[in-house]
C-alpha cells in the first residue's frame, strides 16, 4: 500500500479525530521520549466505473461479480463479460457468446467469474459453467447444460484455486471440481469430487475466496463468514457426497456478509446491516483467527456517497474495485495511510 504521508505535530490534529470516526486507527509508544505514533487507513474516493465508459456508452450497466487478474478488471454484467485495464481503466472489450468451433452459446444471466493459470471460469444462473482460455478468449469447455436439474441449479459463485473449483450453487450447496476435470474433451455433466453445507441461502450472489488453506465465503444468510479447510474438505471427499461438510462459524449479531476478498494482507469485506452497507477491512490473520475489528470501517466515504449493495470487491495494490450494484457502477477507492506522531 502506498504511503500518503506522515505528519508530526505536538497534538493530534482535527483530522485525525475525524477519520478516526470513520476508521480504527492504532497507536504505538516508540520510546520514552518520542511520543506516541497513531496510524491509521482510510478510503477515498478515485473515480467510478459506470455504462458510459463501456464500448459506446449506450448500454446498461448491471455490475454483480468481478474479479482483477494480470492487470485485467473482469466485470460480469448482466449477460456479458466486460473486461477493462485494471491501471487505467480503459474498456478493452466485451464477450457475449462462448464460442468453440462451429459451437457458440450467448452467456445469460452471469453472476461470477474467477480467473486461475489461464483461464477464465464464468458462472451462470441459467445453470452453466463456462471456461475460457485467458488469453485469446475461446471456449475451452463448459460445465452444465442450461437445465436446472442437469449438473448444476444455477450458479451464484464461482472461486478456482490450487487446482478446485468452487461452485456456489441455489439454497446451502456448494460443489467442488478439480480444475483437471475440465478439458476441451470433458463432458459437460462433470462429478462433484465434494459437497460443502452453508447452513443457510437461497438464490442470491455469493462471494467465495481461497486463503492459508481454507475457502472463505460470505455467508449472508447464515450471517457469518463460513470457514472450509481444504485439507479436511479433501481428506472427507467421498463421505461430503452424501453429507455435505458444514463450516466453521462465528455469526454475528447483526451484520449480514455480502462479499470478500484477500489481498497480501487485508481481509476486504463488505457487509450489510438493515439499510446500511460498509466497506470493512480487516488485517488477514486476524480475520482467519476469527478477530473481526475492522481497520476501515464506512458505509460513505467522508460521509458523502453512500455505498450501495456491494455484491462483490477485488482489490489491485492500493485500489479497490467495488461492485455496487445498488448504484450500478463500479466503484475505484484508493486506500491510504497516514501516521501522526504526537510528542511529548
Amino acid at each position: 500500500m502506498e504511503l500518503i504521508n506522515k505528519i508530526s505535530m505536538n497534538k493530534v490534529p482535527f483530522i485525525l479525530l475525524l477519520l478516526c470516526l470513520f476508521t480504527n486507527c492504532s497507536k504505538d509508544t516508540d520510546g520514552e521520549n518520542s511520543g506516541t505514533t497513531y496510524s491509521y487507513y482510510y478510503p477515498t474516493d478515485e473515480t467510478a466505473i459506470t455504462a458510459s465508459e463501456i464500448g459506446t456508452g449506450t448500454g446498461a450497466f448491471d455490475p454483480k461479480g468481478i474479479a482483477v487478474a494480470n492487470n485485467k478488471l473482469y466485470i460480469c454484467n448482466g449477460d456479458v463479460l466486460e473486461i477493462f485495464d485494471a491501471t487505467t481503466l480503459k474498456y478493452i472489450k466485451t464477450i457475449s457468446n462462448y464460442t468453440k468451433g462451429t459451437t457458440t452459446i450467448a452467456l445469460t444471466k452471469i453472476s461470477s467469474v474467477s480467473i486461475d493459470k489461464g483461464r477464465i471460469y464464468v458462472g451462470s444462473r441459467d445453470s452453466r459453467l463456462f471456461v475460457f482460455d485467458e488469453n485469446t478468449n475461446a471456449g475451452i469447455s463448459t460445465v452444465g447444460d442450461g437445465q436446472w436439474w442437469n449438473t448444476f441449479v444455477h450458479v451464484f459463485g464461482v472461486v478456482v484455486k490450487d487446482g478446485l473449483i468452487f461452485v456456489k450453487e441455489k439454497e446451502t450447496s456448494i460443489k467442488v471440481f478439480e480444475t483437471s476435470q475440465i478439458t476441451e474433451n470433458s463432458n459437460w455433466d462433470l462429478k462433484p469430487i465434494a459437497k460443502l453445507n452453508t447452513l443457510n441461502g437461497f438464490d442470491q450472489i455469493y462471494s467465495l475466496d481461497v486463503v492459508s488453506g481454507n475457502l472463505v465465503v460470505a455467508g449472508r444468510d447464515a450471517k457469518s463468514y463460513l470457514y472450509y479447510n481444504i485439507a479436511n474438505i479433501k481428506a472427507n471427499a467421498a463421505n461430503s457426497l452424501d453429507e455435505p461438510i458444514k463450516p466453521t462459524t462465528a455469526p454475528f449479531s447483526d451484520a449480514k456478509p455480502i462479499a470478500i476478498s484477500f489481498s497480501e494482507n487485508w481481509a476486504i469485506a463488505t457487509e450489510n446491516i438493515g439499510s446500511l452497507n460498509y466497506l470493512r477491512m480487516y488485517p488477514k490473520e486476524e480475520f482467519m483467527n476469527k478477530n473481526y475489528t475492522a481497520r476501515i470501517n464506512a458505509n460513505d466515504i467522508m460521509g458523502v456517497n453512500p455505498f450501495g449493495s456491494i455484491v462483490s470487491v477485488a482489490e489491485m495494490n492500493d485500489r479497490i474495485f467495488l461492485s455496487d450494484n445498488t448504484n450500478k457502477k463500479i466503484r475505484v477507492i484508493k486506500l491510504n495511510h497516514s501516521t501522526i506522531t504526537e510528542q511529548k
